[in-house]
């Protein structure tokens, strides 16, 4: 068989399987089957064949299903992967070993494998695996470092691009784990590997794949349950909260954030958190009396958050004087001046210049903006609602959350400002981002 380019991978792929008669999902199927992994979609395979996403750690297994030669080069060295279609099915494909690059790999210290750029999965794995055979007992320390950094890249980089690699390295860890449990610290990586899962499923949010998002969250809290380590399940638990409400499911998002709450110890940051979606999925479901209930235990919370609590990245919450949420509380309470203020605040103390430059936490800040939009609509303040909406949307970061609130404030200013030019141009900026973030379904062909 012919060595294929890596631009032809989506069109031969598609090629291969419409030749066996496969549908998408039929594809899909296949590869859980073989791999063992249970997480590939229908819509995983729309994205390779149209380029949308990259196979990955896929390749072997799709390249045994489909019986096809590929042999990409890497991106980082050069190096080729031997793929072929008389590998047996599930056989695991390493990198072709290279001298220099181990001897160089095997320097790399925890610290530097943790401050690896996101697009690099392929080079955090092969350090992984050199620091284990060097040292098995430090491969749980070292994801520990990964995770760290994960969880505050994940905040700044495409969707696209945190999913596929944290899913490499997702992917390794579990592998050490399929052989034996007499792998070292077995239940410290088993935890890692739900964290990971637990990252993954917010990629998976952000990027709008809801399935994908959930079956990994149902991954991290079995793992947490095996593990006895609630917060990592809380964790998960508030990213299913947050897909309901934003979904416009506040009931739904209530009894998740309630049953995560209760699971979780008061002092901990998923637990403020918790409470925090809580009080606003009441306030999306207008039920004013639970709405204050929540903001009061959520207050409560906040004051006993643990010194030392992480502030930044996915599993951080930043000191304050309201819970998180409140302005988005008093905004669906139909209180707009109110959250303007509290809006604004939120700005001024989290979200400072300089944080910002540094790529913190940029999708949190775009939705502080786009309530602060719908704020000003609520108040009748066309300029100030347009020009929140434009700075929420000028990020190169487009996330599902977010794009959900832009279409929100556009329907918000269609009803009440129609005809106005503002309003026009802050639509045209709203679909250009949610064409970005190219949230379509698998065709099924």
């Amino acid at each position: 068989m012919p060595t294929m380019p890596p631009s032809d991978l989506g069109s031969v792929t598609k090629a291969a399987r419409l030749k066996r008669g496969w549908t998408q999902k039929h594809l899909a199927d296949e590869l859980n089957r073989v791999s063992g992994w249970d997480t590939c979609t229908a819509n995983d395979v729309y994205r390779w064949e149209t380029g949308r996403r990259k196979p990955n750690e896929w390749l072997p297994h799709l390249a045994a299903v489909l019986e096809l030669d590929l042999r990409p080069p890497l991106a980082h060295a050069g190096e080729t992967m031997p793929l072929t279609g008389n590998i047996p099915y599930g056989t695991p494909v390493s990198v072709e070993d290279d001298s220099m690059k181990r001897r160089a790999l095997f320097s790399m210290s925890a610290a530097a494998l943790a401050a690896l750029s996101l697009g690099r999965g392929q080079r955090a794995i092969e350090a992984l695996d050199l620091v284990n055979q060097d040292s098995p007992r430090s491969i749980a320390d070292n994801l520990s470092e990964l995770i760290d950094h994960y969880s505050l890249a994940i905040c700044a980089a495409p969707p696209d691009a945190a999913y596929d690699e944290i899913f490499a390295v997702r992917s390794y860890t579990s592998e050490i784990l399929k052989g034996s449990r007499q792998v070292p610290r077995h239940k410290d990586i088993s935890l890692a590997v739900g964290w990971l899962s637990c990252l993954l499923g917010i990629a998976a949010c952000d990027a709008g794949d809801h399935a994908a998002a959930h079956i990994w969250c149902a991954d991290a809290e079995r793992r947490s349950q095996e593990a006895r380590h609630p917060e990592l399940a809380g964790w998960a638990v508030l990213t299913r909260s947050m897909i309901a409400f934003y979904q416009g499911q506040p009931r739904q998002s209530v009894l998740l954030a309630s049953k995560g709450r209760e699971a979780t110890a008061m002092g901990t940051a998923v637990h403020v958190k918790l409470a925090a979606q809580e009080m606003r999925a009441a306030a999306m479901a207008g039920d004013v009396s639970h709405t204050e209930t929540a903001r009061r235990y959520a207050t409560k919370a906040l004051a006993r958050l643990a010194p030392g609590s992480r502030e930044t990245g996915a599993f951080s919450i930043t000191p304050a004087e309201e819970p998180p949420y409140t302005a988005t509380s008093l905004l669906l309470l139909g209180q707009f001046q109110e959250s303007v203020s509290a809006t604004n605040r939120v700005l001024q103390t989290h979200y400072q210049y300089e944080a910002r430059k540094r790529g913190e936490q940029p999708s949190g800040y775009a939705r502080a903006l786009l309530i602060l939009g719908l704020a000003h609509a609520g108040s009748g303040n066309l300029d100030e609602a347009v020009s929140a909406g434009h700075a929420a949307l000028a990020g190169k970061r487009p996330a599902w959350p977010t794009l959900a609130l832009a279409g929100k404030l556009d329907r918000a200013l269609e009803r009440d400002f129609a005809n106005a030019q503002q309003a026009e141009e802050y639509r045209v900026r709203y679909l250009e981002a949610s064409h970005r973030l190219q949230l379509l379904a698998p065709t099924g062909e």
